[in-house]
């Protein structure tokens, strides 16, 4: 074989392995376009929202009711034992008694007319002493109530639940990590010059899952020729 073409072809052959492993390189050490979403954890917020709850009361209002009324008394007795009546009474009878039979009849007639007499003599100023009254006017007051119906508010809560963020765990090239963001991210966190685009809500077209430095080591030795080609 003639020694330049054989020199040509271990040249050829030293540029395209040189070619194919500068590619390689370059293809691993290109940034990444997107971390990988590893796992969203939604933040919950509980909420409490204030509002008016009215009901009706019963409020009884207490007042005094007075009312005129005629009032019967019973005059003050001053002979409470009734002797004027007594005596009295027992005058007559004993006279009326007298006035029957004669000898020891007109006396027992007699005794038996002051006996009977005193009595209904003092039964007689008894009657009268009872009805012996006078009427006065007086107040008489009691409480009442007056019942009316008042709204009566008060503040309650009413309790949701509201997510106010989300815990994102992801893997950017050989680091995990765990970041706070306003939306979920999906399946991929776009990044941009190294960092992580956290306000961004659009989703990363064509980024394939990121590798790790054992799987990029294999990817290089399986990009190598052998020697045996």
């Amino acid at each position: 074989m003639n020694k330049s073409m054989i020199v040509g072809s271990v040249l050829g052959a030293s540029v395209a392995v040189a070619g194919g492993a500068i590619a390689g390189f370059s293809m691993m050490n290109q940034e990444p376009k997107a971390a990988q979403v590893l796992g969203v954890e939604p933040i919950i917020q509980i909420v409490k929202t204030p509002r008016e709850e009215c009901k009706d009361r019963l409020v009884k209002t207490p007042r005094q009711e007075c009312n005129a009324v005629n009032v019967t008394h019973q005059r003050p007795v001053q002979d409470s034992n009734r002797i004027v009546g007594s005596i009295v009474g027992a005058a007559i009878g004993g006279a009326l008694g007298n006035q029957v039979g004669g000898g020891n009849g007109k006396k027992a007639a007699t005794i038996a007319g002051v006996a009977a007499g005193g009595y209904v003599g003092n039964q007689v100023q008894k009657g009268m002493q009872q009805r012996d009254t006078y009427t006065t006017t007086e107040q008489h007051c009691k409480t009442v109530y007056d019942s009316h119906t008042e709204k009566e508010c008060t503040t309650v809560y009413d309790e949701s639940e509201s997510t106010v963020g989300y815990n994102v765990s992801y893997q950017l090239g050989d680091t995990m990590g765990k970041v706070k963001m306003d939306h979920n991210p999906g399946a991929f966190i776009p990044v941009k010059d190294g960092l992580l685009v956290l306000d961004s809500k659009v989703a990363v077209p064509d980024v394939q899952p990121i590798q790790t430095a054992g799987a990029k080591a294999a990817a290089a030795t399986s990009a190598t020729p052998s020697n045996g080609g």
